[in-house]
């Protein structure tokens, strides 16, 4: 009898415990991950990131300090990668895979970065020395706010879209 009351317990707590991670498996993430592809020109670009939402909250200058190197996204730091050598706001950057980072500024003029260690959890232990390209874009005002933050790969570059800012980065 202590056999198959055990038993009973044990299958009832499995149940339970399948139950509850299939409902945790069916929230919805925070942030969940994106991928924007395209082509400019013969080069394939895909950017992988994770997107997060504005949800009332202050993003630049409030949630994204300015001044600070961000992830350009959430969770592991965005990834960009291409299979030919581009020219990013006039500057070569050779195909590969790189994380992608950007300093916000106030001024609208912020810096958008390659790194060569592409896979990294946020900024976090991110390193100047590896950098394989630095550039300046210049940031537009979104007519409305965009709520989750997107990328858009175009002919002309890529931009990425968040709260009230678009930060478009010219590519050939």
């Amino acid at each position: 009898m202590k056999t198959i009351i055990r038993s009973i317990t044990l299958l009832f707590a499995v149940c339970i415990s399948i139950n509850a991670a299939a409902q945790d498996a069916a929230k919805p993430k925070p942030s969940p991950a994106a991928t924007a592809t395209g082509k400019i020109k013969d080069a394939t670009i895909t950017i992988n990131y994770s997107s997060p939402a504005v949800k009332e909250r202050k993003i630049w200058g409030g949630l994204e300090p300015y001044d600070k190197v961000w992830r350009a996204g959430a969770n592991d730091a965005t990834t960009f990668e291409t299979d030919k050598d581009l020219k990013v706001e006039g500057k070569t950057l050779p195909a590969g895979k790189y994380s992608f980072f950007l300093i916000p500024r106030e001024s609208g003029t912020w810096t958008a970065i390659f790194n060569k260690e592409a896979k990294q959890w946020g900024a976090f232990k991110y390193e100047e020395a590896k950098d394989q390209l630095r550039v300046d874009v210049k940031t537009k005002a979104l007519p409305a706010t965009q709520e989750r933050l997107v990328y858009k790969v175009t002919k002309a570059g890529f931009t990425l879209e968040w709260d009230k800012i678009s930060v478009p980065v010219a590519v050939k």
